[in-house]
This record gives C-alpha cells, sequence and structure tokens, in this order.
C-alpha cells in the first residue's frame, strides 16, 4: 500500500503533509484516520485505521504479567494519537512524538508496505548509509532457502 521515500518538512505548527501517492492509497481505501505513535529506532509509526487494529489486536495478546510486554504496551499504545488529515492532506504530530523522532525541519516519509515511518532527515540517512551495507547479507538471514 505505502512504498518509496519522500523528503518533506515539519511546519512551525507541527504539521506534516502526507505525499501524493499515500494519499491517493489512503482515498482508494477510503481511510480517512490514521494513528501515530513511537516507533522503533527513534522514528514515528503512522498506520492506517484498519491497520492499526490488526496491530492492536496482535499486541493485545502479549501478556501483561511480562515486564517486556508492559514496556512496549506502554511506550507503544501510550505514545499513540489517532489524527486524520486536514483539506491540505496535513497531519499534526504532537510534540511528544516530535521530541521523541528528533524532528527536525527535513523529514523523510518512508512507505514500509502496510505503514508509514517519519524520520528526522539526518537520523534516516544515518540509518540508511549503516544498513545499505548489510543488506545482502540481512536478506540471507531473513529469507527462506
Amino acid at each position: 500500500m505505502f512504498y518509496g521515500e519522500y523528503l518533506h518538512s515539519i511546519d512551525k505548527k507541527s504539521r506534516i503533509i502526507i505525499p501524493s501517492r499515500f494519499r491517493d492509497a489512503l482515498k482508494e481505501n477510503g481511510i480517512e484516520r490514521l494513528y501515530v505513535t513511537r516507533g522503533i529506532e527513534e522514528c514515528l509509526f503512522l498506520f492506517p485505521e484498519n491497520e492499526w487494529k490488526v496491530q492492536e489486536n496482535k499486541f493485545k495478546t502479549m501478556s501483561f504479567t511480562k515486564r517486556e510486554s508492559r514496556k512496549f504496551n506502554r511506550l507503544f499504545f501510550g505514545g499513540a494519537m489517532p489524527v486524520e488529515p486536514d483539506k491540505q492532506w496535513r497531519i499534526l504530530v504532537p510534540d511528544y512524538l516530535k521530541e521523541y523522532a528528533k524532528l527536525a525541519k527535513s523529514i523523510m516519509i518512508i512507505g514500509v508496505s502496510n505503514r508509514i515511518e517519519i524520520w528526522d532527515k539526518h537520523k534516516w540517512e544515518e540509518f540508511y548509509n549503516t544498513s545499505k551495507e548489510n543488506f545482502e547479507e540481512i536478506s540471507e538471514n531473513l529469507m527462506d532457502p
């Protein structure tokens, strides 16, 4: 559903515009509400409502008696915020999430199939540059023979 890398900016009011290809995918699927939350590696995850419900059901089954489950759920769900794009397809990023992801003016919006990731541009470049070297090795370790 979401693919590609897009350089954008976050405005002074902490709004981010959804790239046009992602807008088209959302419109085609009748999705009006998104959920933004803390992601892994200091980025933000942005889920369409239907995918958010899938993830929520998956994580709800984690045992609350396990410390790591409690920590994860607190950070993931405690940081979550429903957002609806305005007429210009901008979403408001809450300050605590902007701070978590260390978002400056330049950001990268990355399509990762069922979700969108929002990265500070410099953090994305750092991640990309350190990860691209191992792409083949990573794929070999993850793919079935």
